[in-house]
Order: structure tokens, then C-alpha cells, then sequence
């Protein structure tokens, strides 16, 4: 699999990695910890050498399958974990104590003496104004207990302010073609910056599979079932914004315009990575055949400049208007 430096010589890593939210099993249908492993063999045997997860995973339960998962092997899997969710930490204790005891509680659930990627985890704007946190964060990567920080961000701007500061190597943001508000001004700046971007809900929550009709139903403890308009986070999260009979159908005219051979996932995944600022994408999976489905996008040419100035029309006469929440 192709790969590409995260940031100013960063991490070299492939340009699709795997989102471990699933694996936590906080919502949605329970991952059994066999089938979590499938999933990350999956992934390895796939070519990936990224996993992004997060200390609020399963409560640290995505963390501990990594943890055990890569033990004792001969790999070269590069992890990302973040900090901020945890609920002794949001929405009010972001302290120089709180960072050091989520760095050293993830550090013992992955088994590993350093972190090599750590990121806030959307946290407030007036703690990134404040800037104390990466002083900390730079103090930590000083004794050698995380390799880079970086952050994940739920708007433009927050990102934009972020990347102000000095040693930032990454920014993780929700992008797709639902969500294309990051190329007027983010992912330029991340270029001339060298900042690396992430890409998480690449497929909005699923929608972009094209699986999804009207009449789909999700299990009540689903994400897309209870925040399908935000009553517990960020709408932004859940299905990137878009209400989800409008999702369905804006994806059903997305369909129209799939180039012959292509799969909805090829598709998708492909215009994400044809934006030389993204360093990864990193859609999640409860299957191993997700993984294999997810991972094949890498592997196509490019969409051409034709099919991506359609494909921005599309977003900003048919989309734009219809997203909701932070952005």
C-alpha cells in the first residue's frame, strides 16, 4: 500500500489506515474481542500500518484490543490515540495532571513505552486560545512519552487556530464530499505549514456506501440513532451533518455520477485522496471485509479535474445548505 509522511517528517504511513471507534463497542452492535482482532489482522494483512483510536473508546477498550492485538509482534503499525473525552477530564479539567495521567493510563492499555501520535480530542476553543496545553504536550514529547501531537477538531476555524502552533504535526478533521468546507482555506494552510491531515468519517457514518435507504433503521444505542440530529454531540459526527432521509438521498444522485467499475466506497475514499494535503483516511469497520473493501480506493487513479469540479458543484448547489452543526 502507498504511503505518505504525516506532517514535517513525520510518521510514514499508508495513505488508508483504520479507525477503532467500532472496536470500542460503545455503541452500536458488540464487537467481540475475536472479532476485533479479525478486523486488525485484517488491516495488517491489508497493508495498514495506521490505527487511530482514543482513551474514550469503549472507556479504553479500543485502546486495550490494540494494546493486546500488536503484543509481542514484529510490526510496524504506527497508533494514534487521543486525549480530552475522558469524563474525569471534559468538560472542565484540561490540566498539566489530567494530560500526564491519560498519557500514562494509554500508554499501559496499548502496552507501548511511547505514544506516536497523541491528539486532543476536540476540546474547547478557549483552551486552545489559551495555548497552555501545548506547552504541555511539548514538555511530554521532550521526555520521550509521545512522539507527536497533533489535534482533532470539529470546525475550520479551530483547526486553522491550531495550526498556529509551533510542533503541531497533524490535524484530524471530518472530510468528504459532503464536507468540502476544509478546501477553501484549511487544507492550504496545512500544505504550507507541512501540518498532515487526517480524515475521519470519510463515508459519513455510511451514507456514502450507497447501502442506506430511507427506511434503514439503526439499534438504540447507535450514534446514528441517537444523534442523528445531535442530541448528544456534535451533529457533525453523525452522518456529517446532513439530515438522514436528505443524506440517503443525495447520495442515491451521487450514484449517477460513479465512474463505471467503481464500488460508492471506491469512489468516495478515491476524491478524498486526490487532495495532496491528506496525509490518511481512516474509516472505521465492524467486519474484516470492510477493511478489505476500504483499503482498495489507494489502488485507483485519480478522478480527473472534471469529475471533481462536478463533484463540487454538486456539493455547493445540492449540499452545503442542508449541513448542520459546527463546521
Amino acid at each position: 500500500m502507498k504511503t505518505r509522511v504525516l506532517g514535517k517528517q513525520g510518521l510514514d504511513i499508508t495513505e488508508i489506515g483504520l479507525g477503532c471507534w467500532q472496536l470500542g463497542s460503545a455503541w452500536g452492535d458488540f464487537v467481540e474481542e475475536s472479532m476485533a482482532f479479525d478486523i486488525l489482522q485484517t488491516a495488517v494483512d491489508k497493508g495498514v500500518t495506521f490505527f487511530d483510536t482514543a482513551d474514550i473508546y469503549g472507556a479504553g477498550r479500543s485502546e486495550t484490543l490494540i494494546g493486546e492485538f500488536l503484543k509481542g509482534k514484529d510490526h510496524n503499525i504506527k497508533v494514534a490515540t487521543k486525549y480530552g473525552k475522558r469524563p474525569d477530564v471534559a468538560p472542565d479539567n484540561y490540566t498539566k495532571d489530567s494530560l500526564r495521567r491519560c498519557v500514562d493510563d494509554s500508554l499501559q492499555r496499548l502496552q507501548m513505552d511511547h505514544l506516536d501520535l497523541l491528539q486532543l480530542h476536540c476540546i474547547p476553543m478557549n483552551i486552545i486560545r489559551e495555548g497552555n496545553i501545548f506547552d504541555w504536550l511539548r514538555e511530554i514529547q521532550e521526555e520521550g512519552l509521545i512522539r507527536y501531537f497533533g489535534a482533532s477538531v470539529e470546525a475550520v476555524d479551530d483547526g486553522i487556530l491550531c495550526m498556529e502552533q509551533d510542533g503541531l504535526q497533524s490535524l484530524q478533521i471530518i472530510f468528504n464530499v459532503f464536507r468540502q468546507k476544509p478546501l477553501e482555506r484549511l487544507l492550504p494552510i496545512a500544505l504550507e505549514k507541512g501540518v498532515g491531515i487526517i480524515v475521519r468519517l470519510p463515508l459519513a457514518s455510511g451514507l456514502l456506501a450507497g447501502k442506506y435507504t430511507t427506511a434503514s433503521t439503526f439499534p438504540d444505542n447507535d450514534h446514528r440513532n441517537f444523534n442523528k440530529d445531535g442530541q448528544a454531540f456534535n451533529v457533525g459526527e453523525t452522518f456529517s451533518g446532513l439530515p438522514f432521509e436528505k443524506g440517503v438521498q443525495l447520495t442515491d444522485a451521487l450514484k449517477s455520477m460513479k465512474p463505471e467499475g467503481m464500488t460508492m466506497v471506491d469512489f468516495t475514499l478515491r476524491w478524498i485522496l486526490d487532495h495532496d494535503a491528506v496525509t490518511t483516511i481512516i474509516p472505521g469497520a465492524s467486519l474484516p471485509d470492510q477493511v478489505a473493501s476500504n483499503v482498495v480506493a489507494e489502488s485507483l487513479q485519480p478522478l480527473g479535474d472534471s469529475m471533481h469540479k462536478k463533484l463540487a458543484e454538486f456539493y455547493q448547489n445540492d449540499v452545503h445548505q442542508f449541513v448542520r452543526g459546527v463546521y
